[in-house]
Order: C-alpha cells, then sequence, then structure tokens
C-alpha cells in the first residue's frame, strides 16, 4: 500500500506571506483558462469550512486533467503517494493576501489579510500560526 501524504492542517491558520505585495485579500483575476489560484479561490470562497486542503488541492488537479469520476479514486491515491505543495505554498496565501483557518477537522475557509477575523486568528492563543512561504528567495 501507498503512503498517503496529507495536506491537511487541524486547528491551525495559515498566515499570508511575508513578502506579499497585497495589503488586503483579492481574488485573482480571471484568465482565459482558469488558474490554479482561481480554482483554488472558488473553491474555499464559495464553500468555507466544507473541504479540507487534500480536497481542494485534488479537485483543482482533477478538474485540470479533466478526470472522470470513474478515474478520480484511483488518482486521488496515486495524488497523495506523492508529496504535494501545500496551502502554504499557495498562490492565495503567498501573492492574494488570504490567509487560511484550517478548524478541527482540517476543513478549511479563507480570510483576507485585512478583516477582523484574520486579526483575531493572528492573536488567539489556541491557534496555532504558520508563514505562507515567501514568493521570492
Amino acid at each position: 500500500m501507498k503512503k498517503n501524504h496529507s495536506t491537511n492542517y487541524f486547528d491551525t491558520f495559515i498566515e499570508v506571506a511575508e513578502d506579499t505585495k497585497r495589503d488586503s485579500g483579492t481574488k485573482p483575476p480571471a484568465k482565459d483558462r482558469k488558474t490554479v489560484a482561481e480554482m483554488q479561490y472558488d473553491y474555499i470562497a464559495a464553500h468555507p469550512y466544507q473541504y479540507t486542503s487534500d480536497d481542494v488541492l485534488f479537485r483543482v488537479f482533477a478538474d485540470r486533467k479533466d478526470l472522470t469520476k470513474a478515474e478520480e479514486k484511483e488518482a486521488r491515491k496515486e495524488f497523495f503517494s506523492k508529496g504535494q505543495p501545500c496551502f502554504r505554498a499557495s498562490p492565495l496565501t503567498k501573492m492574494y493576501g488570504f490567509g487560511i483557518h484550517c478548524n478541527s477537522e482540517g476543513k478549511i475557509a479563507l480570510y483576507g489579510m485585512e478583516t477582523e477575523a484574520y486579526q483575531k486568528f493572528m492573536t488567539d492563543p489556541k491557534v496555532k500560526k504558520v508563514q505562507a512561504m515567501k514568493s521570492g528567495k
């Protein structure tokens, strides 16, 4: 059996990257072909605390590969048999000014860095904080 490399965090807040150019959460711009950032944003913004990080990352992968429902189960196993970048490496946390809160079930929601909720997570001692990865070196 292959190892499952999960990207899920629990009771954790992923802060925006130190070197972000934004001062508020900004929806990724629409392009002809949806970008990873746009797809991640659409899933999470429309369904706060409904999906885990793994769910969203795999859903974006499956949509970009045009996988059928029948192909998804095996593809998901294969996808997570290798380590995948987590939301600390997402354009949402690195470039678009969003923090991501992971609740006790690992379900995620977006919070713009300008919001009161974002500040509450940052000051709550019960919530573990991890910073998004920097964009530059």
